[in-house]
């Protein structure tokens, strides 16, 4: 395993990162990153998306009951000023630095690296292979999820809760009913399609 080989080799701690949320039309993208303790590893760690939501509910109350955690929000301000590849990267990056603890290694999620105040790994399909980075998808996903969830309370016509902000048809009929909200991402081309149609020259 890299996190052992890692801890055998002297660093210390290590963390890993990961984001959920940078394919919905809605929401902010969600970064965490995770410092696991190598004695109380949570049994089940997987990739967030091959959990049922009451597993995953349950390993994020143990991983932050366990371990040091820290968690980084790029809101639709952000993505639309600098685009989603910007915004998740700057998210990953303000995750690692708000631990606790800087890592002397993080592993991190995928090909593309963002910027780090300490060693870093890039690993594809990281948060299915590095325990701590399944950990961090976990945290950010469960995040993220009660965010919208939130968001459902307050923008009820959208059925944030049921979609979570994603391209569905459910969320679709709401954009087109009622035209965006401010939480809604601009720059995205369905979103920015319904802006002009409701609004035409007014939404530039």
């Amino acid at each position: 395993m890299r996190e052992r080989a890692a801890y055998k080799s002297g660093a210390t701690p290590v963390a890993g990162a990961d984001e959920a949320g940078r394919g919905p039309l809605a929401g902010p993208v969600v970064a965490a990153a995770v410092i696991l303790d190598p004695k109380r590893v949570p049994k089940g760690l997987d990739d967030s998306k091959k959990l049922t939501r009451q597993m995953r509910e349950a390993l994020f109350e143990e991983i932050c009951a366990t371990a040091e955690v820290s968690v980084s929000l790029a809101p639709p301000a952000r993505i639309d000023r600098d685009n989603i590849r910007q915004a998740s990267l700057w998210a990953l990056s303000n995750a690692v630095r708000g631990l606790p603890r800087v890592p002397a290694l993080v592993f991190v999620d995928g090909n593309d690296p963002p910027p780090m105040p300490c060693a870093l790994e890039m690993v594809i399909g990281g948060d299915a292979l590095i325990a701590s980075i399944a950990a961090a998808s976990i945290i950010a996903k469960v995040t993220r999820d009660r965010l919208m969830v939130g968001l459902g309370s307050v923008y009820p016509a959208y059925g944030f809760e049921r979609h979570m902000g994603y391209s569905t048809p459910e969320h679709g009929l709401a954009l087109r009913a009622h035209g965006p909200c401010k939480h809604h991402r601009q720059s995205f081309a369905p979103v920015r399609e319904q802006q002009l149609l409701l609004f035409g020259d007014a939404a530039e």
